[in-house]
């Protein structure tokens, strides 16, 4: 018993939701299922070809490819080639916008770096009218970026820092680091260093740069191995806020994970973004080793690993992914404004049964007001008109308790039975007379009497003495 009490305090009340089931994916198992299917329906796009400026990159099997799951939760789920490391490239650039973040504060971090999509390429030669890097998101401002990382620190407790970010974010120790991929990108950054020269001719660097030690830590960064499964758990961790699902650490503060996920919206998938902002509507961020982490905030975290990049330098798969993930449910930031129009996605959020609750309880309360226009928004999508509540009351009980001529009226046209008994064996009728509503009652007996199916109870009795004194 003391082992089980420790276990429930240190999940962080994971154990009591779940009895509960109050997850945010309550049915998990349904979406590991559909999950399985998208992945053997994108599995079969081979588009595409591996990065091959970097030559460590072009040598990685194009064929790889997994996707996990990570909800706010700690559910987990997994397919593919999810447990082979791969370097992080792109993606260590919202981590170390957010460092910088942390440690600055966002005046003094936009001082050096811009925040609205650039129009163009990813490692372009091209600053602001004020001579800054666009955005975080692509390689001028992840280099300003890294330049602002602490700055005094020796270059190797730098580096230290920022690995151990990522092991708070992924919750575990699985962070490498692929030395070869390193030494690749040094060799081959011939683009980098004229942004970094490009920028320091500017004067957008902050007072003291070192600009050769801030490229080697920028390639650093991007030689960072994780693999499918952690990244999901990091994309889980933005998505809960700054707090890792599996350890309740508290990574980043709020207001930075929302500066955060913005940018990424509007500038982390290259020149992609626009795009992506209007088909996918989540904030992603993707790398040219074929990584994409996509983050669904306040519900999970996915990563997707499918080295086979498009002209953007994005994965194939992972869009595809993206693309099928939101045409099946409703996680388009802006998908709550077509409700009842989309009727093919699913909110995987909902638990069972509670859209058909839902719909009963506004049918049950429109009933109740007598709002004929709620009524027949209700009754368009479908629903039940005879549902009833816990007592057996009925949309026509409630309005015909309450003297709403218009709604009985427009519920009998829909379908809505005035011979349905309560739990005490009252009709509509018997609501309407004892209500002293003559013109309901009327109404009621002209669709028929609608006496009480059951043997009449005591309190039933009473309640129809009451109202044939009526």
């Amino acid at each position: 018993m003391e082992q089980f009490a420790s276990i429930c305090e240190a999940s962080g009340g994971l154990i009591a939701r779940a009895l509960r089931g109050d997850l945010v994916i309550p049915d998990f198992g349904r979406l590991e299922r559909e999950l399985r299917e998208t992945y053997d329906l994108v599995r079969g796009d081979t588009r595409g070809a591996t990065a091959d400026y970097i030559p460590q990159l072009k040598r990685v099997d194009p064929e790889k490819f997994g996707i996990a799951v990570c909800t706010i939760d700690g559910q987990r789920f997994s397919i593919g080639d999810t447990n082979d490391p791969f370097c992080v490239q792109s993606l260590c650039k919202p981590v170390n916008y957010s460092l910088s973040l942390e440690e600055h504060g966002v005046e003094v971090v936009h001082r050096h770096i811009g925040r609205e999509p650039s129009g163009r390429g990813f490692n372009e030669l091209s600053l602001t009218a004020d001579g800054l890097p666009h955005n975080p998101m692509i390689n001028s401002g992840a280099i300003m970026a890294c330049s602002m990382l602490r700055a005094h620190d020796e270059l190797a407790d730098r580096f230290d820092y920022v690995a151990e970010t990522w092991r708070r974010l992924c919750g575990s120790d699985r962070v490498g680091f692929n030395n070869s991929v390193y030494l690749s990108e040094r060799r081959t950054a011939d683009r980098n260093f004229s942004l970094g020269y490009f920028m320091r001719e500017r004067g957008a660097f902050p007072e003291r740069t070192d600009l050769l030690e801030t490229l080697e830590f920028y390639f650093q960064c991007c030689s960072i191995e994780l693999d499918t499964e952690a990244l999901a758990v990091v994309a889980a961790t933005l998505a809960n806020a700054g707090i890792n699902p599996l350890t309740n650490d508290r990574v980043f503060n709020p207001n930075t994970v929302r500066h955060c996920l913005s940018l990424m919206s509007s500038c982390g998938m290259y020149d992609y973004s626009g795009e992506f902002a209007f088909t996918i509507g989540l904030p992603a961020k993707s790398g040219v080793s074929g990584g994409l982490m996509l983050v669904v905030p306040g519900v999970m975290g996915v990563c997707v690993w499918s080295p086979r990049l498009d002209s953007h330098g994005n994965s194939v798969r992972g869009v595809a992914f993206c693309k099928e993930l939101v045409n099946r449910y409703n996680f388009h930031a802006f998908d709550s404004l077509t409700m009842g129009e989309d009727t093919d996605k699913r909110d995987p959020r909902r638990k069972k049964n509670e859209a058909e609750i839902s719909v009963t309880m506004r049918l049950l309360y429109a009933a109740s007001q007598g709002d004929l226009d709620e009524l027949r928004a209700v009754l368009a999508t479908e629903a039940e008109p005879n549902a009833a509540d816990y007592d057996g009351r009925t949309a026509l009980h409630l309005a015909a308790s309450e003297g709403h001529v218009a709604a009985v009226r427009y519920l009998l046209v829909s379908g809505a039975r005035p011979d349905v008994t309560d739990r005490w064996g009252g009709t509509p009728l018997t609501d309407a007379l004892r209500g002293e509503h003559t013109e309901v009652a009327d109404l009621l007996r002209c669709k028929g009497i609608g006496q009480p199916a059951k043997s009449p109870t005591k309190r039933t009795k009473e309640r129809k003495d009451h109202a044939l004194q009526s």
